[in-house]
């Protein structure tokens, strides 16, 4: 398959690359390498440097490459105060992609969306059909560009995501606490809960999605069981082999949310897919991954709580 991957040098984007390629997939990426970098990549791909809200680069590269897909996972989320930037690029990127793949007549287009996108849910776990009530910038323009994506009249399908565990991971409580424990500095935890999915079974639920006659809409990824920070906290210690200290609770910030746990079954049914990877296994496999390679950024908007001294 011809795939264009947008944003394919962040962690769910190079690991889809790395994925894809092993099958021998040809592949185009985009990427402006905001945060991310050309070094997550192979040397040997296609790759342009830009953003996906520039038309005259959409319509260069999808005219020379023509792609057969489009996995979409570019996304402005870096600084949580830039309003603008991320209804540029989450809104109006999107669009401008879309009318794109329109005009190179794509047969399919898949749409990386955020969990956030539900907002703080009235129950648990989160239906999706659940309503959308998000309150932040990111998740405001992502909703707006899933709602471009759907009203397209594309083959697409929006995949809802929560927290996906892989390579190179550089956002939240993982590389942080990876970091800090072992530099024995303190930690906190955000009193929150969070649905972790691992990358292989993320990346087997993508390979579904591009299967044909894969179903279109909207559909939650997520394993479906809630873990805490403290639970992340203590598995990353345990995997390190360290005897951590308690670390102190923080309540969920104005612009966080309490607790996310995803129902997927309408998921699992639709694509026959089933979470095999268990939490514990996938913060493994992460902190393994980190002692090879390191952790090359950290992206995290949790403040440290009054007092606390790191």
């Amino acid at each position: 398959m011809r795939l264009l991957i947008t944003g394919g040098a962040g962690c769910l984007g190079a690991g889809i690359v790395d994925h894809r390629l092993a099958q021998g997939d040809d592949i185009c990426v985009i990427d402006n390498f905001v945060t991310s970098s050309r070094a997550a990549l192979p040397a040997d791909i296609e790759v342009h440097q830009g953003s996906v809200t520039d038309a005259a680069l959409l319509a260069r590269v999808f005219g020379a490459f023509r792609p057969q897909a489009v996995i979409h996972a570019a996304a402005s989320y870096k600084d949580p105060d830039d309003w603008q930037g991320d209804l540029a690029v989450n809104a109006g990127g999107t669009l401008t992609l879309l009318e794109a793949a329109k005009a190179a007549e794509v047969a399919r287009f898949v749409n990386l969306q955020t969990v956030l996108c539900y907002g703080r849910p009235a129950s648990l776990p989160i239906r999706r059909d659940a309503p959308l009530a998000p309150f932040t910038s990111y998740g405001i323009s992502k909703v707006a560009g899933e709602q471009y994506v759907l009203a397209s009249g594309l083959d697409a399908v929006s995949l809802r995501i929560g927290n996906v565990t892989g390579p190179r991971l550089s956002i939240g409580p993982i590389p942080t606490f990876y970091t800090r424990l072992k530099a024995e500095k303190p930690c906190f935890c955000s009193d929150t809960v969070r649905d972790f999915l691992g990358m292989q079974d993320f990346l087997d639920l993508l390979d579904r999605t591009l299967l044909p006659g894969a179903a279109s809409g909207v559909f939650n990824a997520g394993a479906g069981e809630g873990r805490s920070i403290l639970d992340v906290y203590n598995a990353v210690a345990a995997a390190l082999g360290i005897s951590a200290p308690a670390p102190p609770l923080v309540p969920p910030g104005a612009d966080d949310v309490s607790a996310i746990v995803l129902d997927s079954s309408e998921t699992k049914a639709a694509f026959d897919w089933q979470p095999k990877v268990s939490f514990e296994d996938s913060i493994r496999r992460m902190v393994r991954w980190y002692d090879q390679h390191g952790v090359q950024a950290i992206y995290a908007h949790v403040r440290a709580p009054d007092g606390f001294v790191g």
